[in-house]
């Protein structure tokens, strides 16, 4: 399936997208994080669309989280933050969000969101979002569900604490509005998450069960989950960024500050390339190379031609640019076609 003109699959590199939409504290700052995704090669950039009034009844919900004290002693402390609060941090005006659309579409940056009501559905829509995504949370939100589907635009569907039937009867939903385009993500819960919770085998098992493109929503500090999961085979990879992990908010511990942000996807390229093909292929230069440490027949001796390869004294010696030991017994029966000397390497044509 594509994500704006970038196909994404098991053929096609990893498509990576930095999540901004937890760590922004504003247009401008969120300005910046869309800049430094681009800078570093990212292929999207993702945000967070929700109206606080219309998500949450309950004002006085808390939320849990850990936050980093010290970046040198790695010190965490566990805080909680009241959730509406969160919410309304994140949000923004429609039209500070079509800045930010506009913003990523001039450096080149697919932008698309997390939505959760009608609001969200109708601005993704009249900005032209490539793909919208549907939080974990939501993923027995039918009605909801079924209103996304038909604009047949790109689904992520992410399914943290999920059970595989929650997840089909989701599916089920989607494609029931005749929308095929679909990724699933496999989300561990947590922030961070514990990697008790991450799962990472789930990625081939629900490729195997749903036949689509996986994605990877790390919740983990640092990127060794990722790089695994790329290498387990997620097509899509979801990384939280920020300006500062310090910052005493959810999810800042366990994002990417703008110096590891360029390194992250230069291992990931990396590890693309690492994992090669499935077929043992060489190139010319790996194949001279390893001509250079085989062995080749050699003779121990001086003989004259008319010798018989069996009546010969040989070694078996360094460089193989001769015949090799595994081709002995095709030239035993041969005789030699000219006078040979002592640790000469032996060649096809050297023989009658």
């Amino acid at each position: 399936m594509k994500i704006g003109k970038k196909f994404i699959g098991d053929n096609y590199p990893c498509f990576i997208t930095f999540e901004a939409g937890a760590t922004h504290d504003g247009i401008e700052s969120a300005k910046k994080l869309i800049k430094y995704s681009a800078d570093a090669g990212a292929d999207a950039v993702k945000f967070q669309i929700f109206d606080p009034d219309e998500l949450i009844a309950d004002k006085n919900m808390e939320f849990e989280f850990d936050i980093l004290i010290s970046k040198e002693t790695n010190e965490i402390k566990k805080v909680s933050e009241n959730l509406y609060d969160i919410f309304v941090r994140r949000s923004l005006s429609f039209e500070e969000w079509a800045e930010l659309k506009d913003f990523s579409d001039n450096l080149g940056l697919t932008f698309f969101a997390t939505i959760g009501d009608e609001l969200g559905l109708d601005f993704v829509k009249k900005v032209g979002c490539h793909s919208i995504k549907i939080a974990s949370a939501d993923v027995n939100y039918f009605p909801f569900l079924k209103e996304v589907a038909k604009t047949n635009t790109s689904i992520q569907l992410d399914t943290g604490n999920s059970t595989i039937g929650e997840i089909a009867e989701a599916i089920d939903i989607i494609k029931g509005e005749g929308n095929q385009n679909i990724i699933i993500h496999n989300c561990p819960s947590g922030y961070p998450a514990n990697p008790t919770s991450i799962n990472l085998k789930m990625i081939k098992s629900l490729k195997n069960i749903f036949e689509c493109p996986i994605a990877y929503s790390d919740h983990s500090v640092g990127f060794d989950m990722d790089i695994a999961a790329v290498a387990i085979g997620a097509n899509l990879l979801e990384k939280t960024i920020t300006l500062d992990r310090t910052t005493p908010r959810v999810e800042h511990i366990m994002s990417l500050e703008p110096d590891d942000m360029k390194n992250f996807i230069n291992k990931i390229r990396e590890i693309e390339i690492a994992m090669g093909s499935s077929r043992r292929v060489f190139t010319s230069d790996e194949k001279q190379k390893r001509l250079k440490v085989r062995r080749s027949i050699f003779s121990a001796l001086d003989y004259k031609k008319g010798t018989y390869v069996k009546d010969m004294k040989l070694k078996y010696k360094r460089p193989g640019y001769g015949i090799p030991p595994s081709n002995l017994d095709i030239i035993l029966d041969k005789k030699l076609n000219k006078d040979i000397f002592a640790n000469q390497i032996l060649h096809i044509n050297d023989f009658e």
